[in-house]
């Protein structure tokens, strides 16, 4: 079949490895000092890995190329995963404040440990909501409500993970939300340039869950603000799946 795939250019690799943990996928080993794919199955396609190659080394192409498959990736990484521990628990590797590489929260199963009992509060925490519709897809442009707006483009499992989202960083701002890992990164790119052109934005803060796959909306809206030629302030915050901001 024709799809997308990554394309890796060997004279330009240096070898550095840092796309190697971006690919959620596992689908990129360092050989003889230069990065390849290991299986084309392997491979979804979205460029989560392009943003972290400093040569330029990596790009989309389409191209006859196996169908990517889950199946396959979950047990590539399965074969990479680190052995239960003798006492039959789960080792450091699974605790669900550890780095987690293998796929974003919503592909892979992760047990987490909330609170026994959660926080009260005498007062219900008012939503800091400013506008409908909030889906990237969905939202219009020209919309009015981006007009020197503090913009917030959010991965869209950011509020089940981060508890004060509404009140640490939706307020006072107009908010995106996508997932980098299920939509066409391209389009986010394109549209995303369009806003940032059109609107009068004073800021764009963008949060991502710190899985690599998940990147893909930083570098959407990063390639976006630089093809649209705007000077606007930019943040990336990584969450962590246990609900931290990653420092």
């Amino acid at each position: 079949m024709i799809r997308k795939i990554v394309q890796i250019d060997e004279e330009r690799c240096n070898g550095c490895g840092l796309c190697v943990p971006a690919c959620a996928e596992g689908a990129i080993r360092i050989v003889n000092g230069k990065a390849i794919l290991s299986a084309d199955n392997l491979c979804d396609g979205l460029g989560a890995c392009l943003g972290e190659c400093p040569q330029d080394a990596i790009r989309i192409i389409e191209r006859e190329a196996d169908e990517f498959d889950e199946t396959a990736v979950s047990s590539h990484l399965g074969k990479k995963a680190p052995a239960p521990s003798a006492a039959g628990t789960a080792s450091p590797a699974h605790d669900h404040r550890a780095p987690h590489h293998g796929g974003c929260p919503g592909s892979r199963s992760v047990a987490l440990n909330p609170p026994a009992v959660a926080a009260t509060t005498s007062e219900r925490q008012q939503s800091q909501l400013r506008q409908w519709p909030v889906q990237l897809h969905l939202v219009p442009v020209t919309a009015p409500y981006f007009q020197g707006a503090d913009l917030l483009i959010s991965a869209d499992c950011i509020p089940f993970a981060y508890a004060d989202f509404h009140r640490d960083f939706l307020e006072g701002k107009v908010v995106l939300i996508g997932c980098p890992k299920l939509d066409d990164n391209c389009y986010y790119q394109e549209k995303l340039t369009e806003l940032f052109r059109v609107a009068n934005l004073k800021s764009i803060t963008v949060l991502r869950i710190e899985v690599p796959c998940c990147g893909g909306i930083v570098t959407s809206a990063r390639q976006a603000l630089s093809v649209s030629g705007k000077e606007i302030p930019f943040e990336e915050v990584v969450i962590t799946i246990g609900g931290d901001i990653k420092k």
